[in-house]
């Protein structure tokens, strides 16, 4: 009898603890989205893809929780100057999480100090813009971490040849300057070689120079591959008007450009890339350390198509299936 109630006693107390513990690991769960967190985001540019970056990442703190976060969005509108300042006044506010959306932004962010810890978002090369080294993508030790957004670039290759099967001569127009677009252009300059095309390349320095250089660009090429670059995105209506004018096909790498003037390509959805980032920086609100946080590629790629301009050159949807 005395060995029956003993062992009851155990159990009971075992259930206690138990439920304590379940309760503590609650309570804690609860601490954390009902704390006020403080969390910085420097946005680049208006410009369709950070919009996209940045609605993603708002709308998943919201749905996971944080509904109490304070969030403090700047926008430099594609000026250094501005982007410099609004770093330095993120990096100065005590936030728990800073959060950059676009190369530029990025790059200001991780020169204003390594103090908090900082997520970047929406970049194709995070090595090229110098904000992490080869070495430390799967254990980053400058206290920064993030999200890509470079995919196949030979993929996206492959499917405008499968579109445009007698295009050789490839037009791509670019910003030299530019971390995301040049990173796109030598792994582009490579994959042609592989499939037989051939790159014809004119670099733009600013959006006015954006429609001459597409007319000297479809003069030379059969079609035309856009990498990921501010000038062009900021371009995208007037590459689409004189792709029309003069039959030239446009693939974009950037899948948000698709409904301006491409014709089809794959790549990341913007939003779901802000989500991703989002749940990066929530795992550092939750106590984790950047160094275990490695950086990330998109994790879905999806096809994206203009179906009005498919008609217009003469791709069916079957091709691309």
């Amino acid at each position: 009898m005395k060995m029956k109630k003993w062992i009851g006693l155990a159990l009971a107390t075992i259930a206690t603890v138990t439920v304590l513990t379940a309760c503590g690991q609650k309570t804690h769960a609860q601490s954390v989205t009902d704390k006020t967190v403080k969390i910085g985001i420097l946005q680049q540019v208006d410009q369709a893809a950070l919009d996209d970056t940045k609605k993603g990442i708002v709308e998943e703190l919201k749905d996971k929780g944080f509904t109490k976060a304070k969030i403090k969005v700047l926008n430099g509108q594609g000026d250094q100057t501005n982007l410099n300042q609004m770093s330095q006044q993120l990096s100065s506010m005590g936030n728990d999480v800073n959060i950059s959306i676009g190369s530029a932004a990025s790059q200001a962010m991780e020169k204003a100090g390594h103090k908090t810890p900082l997520i970047f978002s929406a970049i194709t090369d995070p090595v090229a813009a110098g904000l992490i080294t080869k070495a430390n993508l799967k254990h980053p030790n400058n206290n920064a971490t993030g999200v890509t957004v470079l995919v196949n670039v030979k993929m996206q290759l492959e499917l405008l040849h499968k579109m445009f099967p007698q295009a050789k001569k490839i037009g791509m127009m670019y910003d030299a300057g530019e971390p995301n677009a040049m990173a796109i252009v030598k792994r582009a300059r490579k994959a042609m070689k592989e499939l037989g095309m051939t790159p014809v390349e004119k670099t733009v320095a600013s959006a006015s120079d954006v429609e001459a250089t597409a007319r000297a660009l479809c003069k030379k090429s059969d079609a035309l591959f856009i990498p990921n670059d501010h000038i062009a995105a900021v371009g995208m209506n007037t590459i689409g008007k004189v792709s029309t004018e003069t039959k030239t096909p446009v693939v974009n790498t950037d899948p948000t450009m698709i409904q301006f003037a491409g014709v089809a390509t794959k790549g990341a959805n913007f939003e779901d890339i802000g989500k991703q980032t989002a749940d990066m920086a929530i795992k550092i609100l939750k106590g984790k350390q950047v160094k275990d946080i490695p950086v990330e590629g998109p994790k879905n790629i999806h096809l994206v198509m203009n179906k009005k301009r498919m008609q217009f050159f003469g791709v069916k949807e079957s091709t691309l299936k």
